[in-house]
């Protein structure tokens, strides 16, 4: 039991959390590489990424594991990305920090996601049994290659006014 709840429900609740911060993360990727802001969407990322996180503790373990370390780092992470937007306005340092960030945090949800996928969807993990085979290691290559191209174009193009100017401007 978890929060009152069958491992099972738990883990449902887990996963369901996860795909929405990746579905928002998705978008949110896009709103950097074009330079939207997407506030909204924006919240509901940094939100369910860090509800991931949250609730990724809350599984019976025994010790550390790859996944808590992970779960870890993401929550460093997406403290970067809050302060960069939130706190700095996007101001200065600001925006590197939001973009830089928030490209890690959606990376690391994004990670599990394939990890995940290669245990538990049949086809995949006859590619891959143990995470330690080539088609595995080629598709984590893969997504880590496309982070980094998100992050570039988010780094080029991510120039929106930061908030505190844009309050100015409308007073």
């Amino acid at each position: 039991m978890v929060l009152g709840m069958s491992l099972s429900t738990f883990t449902m609740i887990h996963v369901l959390i996860s795909l929405i911060g990746i579905g928002s993360g998705v978008v949110v990727a896009y709103g950097l590489m074009v330079g939207k802001p997407l506030p909204g969407l924006t919240a509901i990322f940094i939100t369910f990424t860090a509800l991931t996180s949250l609730t990724g503790f809350l599984f019976p373990i025994e010790h550390l594991t790859p996944g808590i370390i992970l779960g870890i780092l993401s929550l460093i992470v997406l403290a970067g990305a809050i302060v960069g937007r939130y706190a700095l306005h996007l101001a200065g340092i600001g925006r590197g920090l939001y973009v830089v960030c928030a490209t890690i945090a959606f990376y690391f949800n994004f990670f599990v996601l394939v990890a995940q996928s290669f245990m538990k969807v049949p086809a995949l993990h006859a590619l891959a049994p143990t995470q330690k085979e080539p088609p595995f290691a080629i598709t984590q290559g893969v997504v880590l290659v496309i982070f980094v191209v998100i992050g570039i174009f988010g780094m080029k193009n991510f120039h929106v006014a930061p908030q505190r100017e844009s309050l100015k401007r409308a007073a």
